[in-house]
């Protein structure tokens, strides 16, 4: 039941006065969101003003808005790996920031192929909870009841490392997932999960989600929303569930627990809740020995309203796979945030895939905008100067922006290279679609592989044909999110100088092998450690199929002058008239390397 309607917000009305005071700080953080913007950069700078970065451009801490905006270059991430490495070897000196640095947040994988480092400092971490905070505020205004029930969250840690100078290394998440801010959260009933501290918290990936899931199924009936962080997340549970229903039924049938969960912390969490259930266990026998799948989410947590997941950007191409396992239940698309910084919620999260915009929250960091298309190319030729910037309450609606960022843990006119889309505004503050991440080509989980990496790659491939006397004559590539999990698929077309040495089979699945090997660190783990990439694919076609390729582009208005193979392809014709002349498969035959540690 709502509360007192003295406490209603303009979004509507709360579900109790902890959910009425998140929801006024919401609307006051957005009715001022250029004074709060103003606050922040005065904040970051009085702070950081002595810091090595600002002094180099003389920056003092009464610095205007404007006069930072003159001194303080746009840079990448390319442009501050100097001062990160220093930080990295143990450097504590303020380079970047005048708090010192706690941990690196890892990033997606650089031209080197390795994480990009993200400095933070402790007090991100309450600025992150901030935001978590506000979100189940936002949802009670869409979805009643979640507090009568349980949310089945599959939630996982990944590798950490240490840099020579002792700090550590890690995704976002995990350092949140390992924090008090997470392990000794208050009891909140809108908030509490099926899925054990511990078993979040073990990093074998499947022994985490063997005991995620076993919790999930004795709690079935209290499920209330079923979610991972991204889609393929979820989707990667729906296929272990696949995999391992036998054993899982097993379990519950006996009350004892799968040898393989040996992790102590583990074996006693799971303890507590595994019981015979003879019941129980025929169910999830009854239903994963269907032959058909579809809806088998709400056939088994069948009080489930919503999935909670990330479906925008490269996460959009797993929405027609998760309605079919879901029978087409809302995807909740919640909050917008990266390694560099969180950015803000979404304030309408029942909204479909296609229209979900997040609210910039104007306190998490200072933001400015790039206008995108023709001003971000200029703005990349030595020979001009850089367009102007735009302050958060200056974006214009329908326009696209390239998000620049500077943070409190001293990051500073950073581009974090994604593109939005203005789809609007909540009171002052815009709100922006996610359209993509600049230039990435393909992508699967959380890995990004760009046009230039993609290029390398085949160049290697493609080098075991040498001795064969073929070459790789043309190329293009898809993410094939048909399988669980999807991976990367390669076109090829070959020219065989001589059929009587052509490649055989074990050749060109050694060439997809090195084509993994040549691939970043993020891919290489998913590939690995995660289990959230599968084998890389090698098709090769028919002579002449990128000539049919050109013919059906020229057909639908392109160009022939200016036509050139898509590098990345994904509308089903296209791929359909691919498909139809491939002369053979081949599968990366072992696993890339892939270790925790960072080369340095």
């Amino acid at each position: 039941m709502a509360v007192d309607s003295v406490l209603t917000s303009p979004l509507g009305p709360p579900a109790c006065e902890k959910d009425a005071k998140a929801l006024r700080f919401i609307e006051e953080m957005t009715r001022n969101a250029d004074k709060v913007q103003e606050n922040v950069l005065a904040e970051i700078l009085s702070r950081n003003a002595q810091t090595e970065y600002l002094q180099r451009f003389k920056l003092t801490s009464s610095m205007d808005r404007e006069t930072f905006k003159s001194k303080i270059p746009v840079i990448t991430y390319e442009d501050l790996q100097p001062e990160i490495q220093r930080i990295a070897n143990g450097d504590r000196s303020p380079i970047l920031s005048a708090h010192p640095i706690s941990e690196f947040l890892t990033s997606s994988g650089t031209s080197a192929g390795e994480r990009k480092l993200m400095p933070t400092i402790k007090e991100e971490l309450d600025r992150r909870q901030l935001l978590y905070s506000l979100l189940m505020p936002v949802m009670n205004l869409y979805v009643p009841g979640l507090d009568k029930g349980k949310g089945l969250y599959f939630l996982f840690v990944k590798s950490e490392t240490k840099t020579p100078g002792g700090l550590l290394a890690r995704p976002v998440l995990t350092s949140y997932y390992k924090s008090d801010h997470f392990k000794t959260r208050p009891y909140d009933p809108y908030n509490v999960y099926t899925s054990p501290n511990e078993a979040i918290l073990c990093s074998d990936s499947f022994q985490s989600m063997y005991t995620q899931m076993l919790c999930g199924l004795y709690e079935r009936q209290q499920v209330l929303r079923v979610g991972a962080v991204f889609a393929s997340g979820l989707l990667r549970a729906i296929r272990f569930l696949q995999l391992n229903w036998k054993q899982l039924a097993h379990d519950i049938q006996t009350g004892s627990l799968n040898s393989k969960i040996t992790d102590p912390s583990v074996r006693e969490c799971a303890a507590r809740i595994l019981r015979p259930d003879p019941e129980l266990a025929d169910f999830v026998i009854n239903e994963c020995s269907k032959e058909n799948w579809e809806k088998i989410i709400t056939r088994i947590w069948p009080n489930t309203k919503y999935l909670d997941v990330i479906v925008t950007g490269a996460m959009a191409q797993y929405i027609p796979t998760l309605d079919y396992y879901s029978g087409g239940l809302p995807k909740a698309c919640t909050m917008y945030a990266s390694s560099e910084c969180y950015f803000g919620l979404n304030l309408k999260p029942m909204s479909k895939p296609s229209e979900v915009s997040y609210t910039i929250m104007p306190n998490m960091a200072y933001f400015e905008f790039l206008p995108h298309g023709s001003n971000s190319q200029r703005f990349a030729r030595d020979d001009q100067s850089p367009p102007k910037l735009v302050d958060l309450a200056d974006v214009e609606f329908g326009k696209e922006y390239e998000l620049v960022i500077t943070t409190y843990s001293g990051l500073c006119r950073y581009r974090v290279g994604d593109i939005l889309r203005v789809t609007g505004f909540h009171n002052s503050a815009p709100q922006f679609h996610f359209v993509r991440r600049k230039n990435v080509l393909l992508s699967i989980d959380s890995d990004k592989t760009d046009e230039a990496e993609l290029q390398k790659a085949v160049e290697n491939g493609s080098a075991l044909l040498r001795e064969y006397n073929t070459s790789v004559v043309e190329y293009t590539s898809y993410a094939d999110t048909n399988t669980i999990p999807g991976h990367y698929v390669i076109y090829w077309e070959l020219l065989v100088k001589d059929s009587t040495n052509s490649p055989n089979e074990s050749v060109l699945n050694r060439c997809c092998l090195a084509m993994e090997e040549s691939l970043n660190s993020v891919y290489r783990q998913g590939r690995v450690a995660d289990n959230s990439i599968g084998p890389l694919e090698i098709r090769v076609v028919k002579n002449g199929s990128f000539e049919e390729l050109m013919d059906y582009a020229i057909s639908r208005g392109a160009s022939i002058n200016q036509y050139k193979v898509p590098r990345c392809v994904g509308f089903t014709p296209i791929l359909e008239l691919l498909d139809s002349r491939v002369v053979s498969a081949h599968f990366s035959p072992s696993l890339p390397h892939w270790t925790p540690e960072r080369r340095l």
